[in-house]
């Protein structure tokens, strides 16, 4: 049976030879229609799966760790300049803030053409489950996208027009709705199948957006809701970051060698290691003093390699590719204690003690919430939470002396170009 090869939106690159007709390329924003048949569905899914994990780029995966305060360029000499650092990273022409851009709306172009096949399938319990799906991934990128830039287009069908930015709000109801349907509708979670989307991961994906917007008792509601529903359990970080077989998983990226392009930890072991690697960043001298000695994620964390600073949670280097978590039970524990206040102290504790730590007890909610945050630094470092945790619970520019403009990504200065409509954030 001859294979169909399907079609990838490339667009807004600036090749030297011809600068002058950026504007002739399609804006990320604006993005043509596309359909596919209803035999080539299944097929086009696993193409979903490969493109949502690998449009955004490897850095996408980190870059809350990279502006952050966690992580540091490998060359600087010492950690004083960790503001100037994340300064010089935020900038418009900047590839971090393109690379993202461009591969979300990418990606989106695709889930959208998914849904749009889906739409006009027969009724059948599969083809709810391929459209279920589609909507957690549509909800996954727009999350991604508000959480750099504030408001951005809601593109709920592919269109070759220009469109203007929605707003933040609008952004973030659109994520719930996407979500919400994606909990009734995609497939039912399977033990040890946490590679496929399901009804759970979108529950748990959820409650992180409802946290983002300081819904604070749903987002406690839904996380509970995870954890009490006997699917999963907190495992140890050797099976997490080691690709072994665990029960904390909730959703992540297979990230297989052969079809990805997503090597995380190429950027942080030096090419003397071996594994061998770019060491493009390095930990912070504060991220490495912060585990104690009892605690069991150290180890799994950062490392020294020939006195050099190591993130350790992906070991491949350049031999291999490492699997992408994207939602585990450790986050929901950590939602729930904080979106209960102190009433959730109890599940604070509970994920201490797994992790070797003895329970804590803060004085006042205040006190609490600097434990959840430090929790939270710890268990995700080099996961992509550290600057929006900071963001979202206004710490950002007191903790990690940022420009009130840096709170957002810059939009990149080439989609401004190519879309008129757009418009920067404030102060870029």
């Amino acid at each position: 049976m001859k294979r169909k090869l399907f079609p990838v939106l490339f667009s807004g690159m600036c090749l030297f030879t011809s600068c002058s007709k950026m504007l002739d390329v399609k804006s990320h924003s604006a993005v043509g229609t596309n359909t596919l048949s209803a035999a080539d569905v299944e097929a086009f899914l696993v193409g979903i799966y490969n493109r949502v994990q690998n449009a955004p780029g490897a850095e996408a995966y980190i870059s809350f760790d990279i502006v952050g305060g966690n992580l540091i360029n490998s060359g600087a000499t010492s950690d004083g300049g960790l503001n100037t650092f994340i300064s010089n990273v935020l900038r418009p022409e900047n590839g971090l803030m393109s690379a993202p851009w461009n591969g979300y709306y990418s990606a989106l172009y695709q889930v959208n053409n998914l849904l749009e096949v889906a739409s006009s399938l027969p009724e059948s319990q599969r083809n709810t489950e391929i459209a279920g799906i589609a909507h957690f991934f549509r909800g996954y990128i727009y999350y991604n996208l508000v959480a750099r830039w504030g408001g951005v287009p809601i593109l709920e069908r592919n269109t070759k027009e220009k469109v203007k930015r929605n707003t933040e709000a609008e952004v973030w109801a659109f994520i719930e709705k996407e979500l919400q349907l994606a909990v009734d509708n995609a497939p039912a979670f399977t033990t040890g199948q946490y590679y496929q989307v399901s009804s759970v991961a979108a529950k748990a994906l959820l409650a992180r957006v409802k946290l983002a917007q300081n819904k604070k008792a749903e987002a406690a509601a839904l996380a509970e809701e995870v954890i009490t529903s006997g699917l999963f359990s907190l495992d140890a970080f050797e099976k997490i970051f080691r690709a072994q077989q665990n029960n904390e998983e909730i959703f992540s990226f297979r990230n297989l060698t052969i079809e990805s392009s997503i090597r995380v930890s190429t950027l942080f072991y030096t090419y003397a290691h071996d594994v061998k690697g770019s060491y493009v960043y390095r930990p912070v001298q504060e991220v490495m003093d912060m585990f104690s000695s009892d605690d069991k994620r150290a180890a799994m964390s950062v490392d020294t390699y020939q006195g050099l600073r190591v993130l350790n949670k992906y070991p491949s280097g350049q031999s291999g590719t490492d699997p992408i978590v994207v939602i585990r039970l450790a986050e929901m524990y950590l939602i729930s204690a904080e979106g209960q206040g102190l009433n959730g102290l109890y599940r604070l504790n509970e994920l201490r003690r797994e992790r070797g730590l003895g329970d804590i007890d803060p004085v006042d909610e205040a006190a609490y919430l600097d434990a959840v945050l430090l929790e939270r630094r710890k268990e995700f470092l080099g996961e992509g939470f550290r600057w929006y945790d900071l963001v979202r619970t206004n710490r950002a520019v007191e903790t990690l002396e940022l420009l009130d403009r840096e709170v957002k990504f810059p939009l990149p200065m080439n989609e401004l170009a190519l879309n008129n409509l757009l418009d920067q954030n404030d102060d870029y």
